[in-house]
């Protein structure tokens, strides 16, 4: 999934790609955890004039049908940009999250399952 001429690929990237991380059964009733954080490894700015607005999830299906998860809406200065969703992965065959930047724009990444 890629909505094309939305997303960047410049320079940035290392912290403004969202990150996804997956915790296979962790979850409440055996679901697992979805993990996506904005800045892993290099902190994003969390200032009212720089900072991440959201996070979203998407689930592909085996079908190739697209699910929205879920948005997690952070408050500049608040919040870190970081999201838990507690989802069953079993019908997905990939993950995507993205994520937007006041400045930057729109960024993706892909977790193949």
């Amino acid at each position: 999934m890629r909505m094309g001429e939305l997303y960047k690929t410049a320079e940035g990237k290392e912290k403004h790609v969202p990150i996804i991380d997956l915790l296979k059964g962790e979850g409440k009733a055996g679901k697992d955890i979805v993990k996506v954080v904005v800045g892993k490894d290099v902190p994003h700015p969390n200032l009212t004039e720089h900072h991440i607005v959201w996070i979203e999830l998407f689930g592909v299906k085996t079908d190739g049908n697209v699910i929205d998860i879920g948005r997690s809406v952070f408050g500049p200065g608040y919040t870190e940009p970081s999201a838990c969703f507690h989802v069953s992965c079993a019908d997905f065959k990939a993950l995507v999250a993205t994520s937007y930047c006041n400045i930057h724009g729109v960024w993706e990444s892909t977790h193949e399952l």
